[in-house]
């Protein structure tokens, strides 16, 4: 049977990049650890995870440009992680860890504990939202959200080595995140507009895959555009596109064309060129 081997900054990423390549799912496949990686402290350093997927069936690949649809949020629940009540061991720690942290790094903050209540919060995959609070934290958000991602990495690396848990926390500094959810919905219902009057797809720039299922739904119910995803791994992009045969653009009708492109019947069409 085909394998692929890959490697990625998490084992899960790992795993969604070789089984998107091989055009399968993960009760079709046999996974195999290579190197699990190893977190560089807040983005720097650190080592790869890499993986080795051989399929149990016959597979189905997809050319590398080959744009393919990406996956709700509700499809992903209950593959790869566990969702608890927010007493739970695993929150418990990652909130310890992450006070230790603020503390080694002589940061001043409060860190507080809730539910996740949108996509940015990791609604349908994290049990728990930790709220950081305080003032000048811009140092723990980073550009673009970089360091915040990795010091929410870092956090569920030690949860997960601890307790050998699938269990996930959201990491929030000054609700960078609801923020950041508002920009991009802003951003989507932009270029969805654009969409729809030029009835030509656009290509938003590489988004990491909390950012781009915030695109895909809220654009889920828009009446003239769609949404699908291009590229693979840190490049993989959002394309909105016109809902619609002939790829959303109204056929073409020439000199006593009927709708449809046909002539009327008993015409002289001419000589075709």
């Amino acid at each position: 049977m085909e394998s692929v081997e890959v490697s990625a900054k998490t084992v899960d990423e790992a795993i969604d990049i070789a089984l998107e390549d091989l055009g399968l799912k993960r009760s079709q496949v046999d996974i195999e650890v290579l190197t699990p990686g190893k977190p560089g402290l807040f983005g720097l350093g650190g080592e790869q995870a890499r993986v080795r997927v051989t399929a149990l069936v016959e597979t189905d690949r997809r050319p590398p440009d080959e744009e393919t649809e990406e996956r709700m949020p509700e499809e992903l629940l209950g593959e790869s992680v566990e969702i608890k009540d927010l007493d739970a061991e695993e929150v418990q720690s990652a909130h310890a860890f992450l006070r230790e942290l603020l503390v080694l790094m002589d940061i001043q903050a409060d860190v507080d504990v809730r539910e996740p209540e949108t996509a940015a919060d990791g609604l349908g995959r994290a049990t728990a939202v930790l709220d950081v609070e305080g003032e000048d934290l811009g140092l723990l958000i980073g550009r673009r959200g970089s360091t915040l991602a990795a010091l929410q990495y870092f956090v569920n690396v030690l949860v997960t080595r601890k307790l050998d848990s699938r269990v996930l926390v959201t990491v929030d500094v000054e609700h960078y995140h609801r923020r950041r959810e508002e920009t991009l919905q802003n951003l989507a219902r932009r270029m969805a507009d654009r969409v729809r009057q030029s009835r030509r797809p656009i290509t938003l720039e590489p988004m990491p895959a909390g950012e781009r299922r915030i695109i895909h739904i809220a654009l889920a119910d828009h009446p003239n555009v769609m949404t699908t995803s291009t590229g693979f791994g840190e490049g993989r992009k959002v394309v909105i596109k016109p809902r619609g045969g002939n790829g959303g653009r109204p056929p073409v009708r020439g000199p006593g064309m009927r709708p449809g492109g046909q002539r009327p019947e008993g015409r002289f069409q001419g000589p075709r060129i």
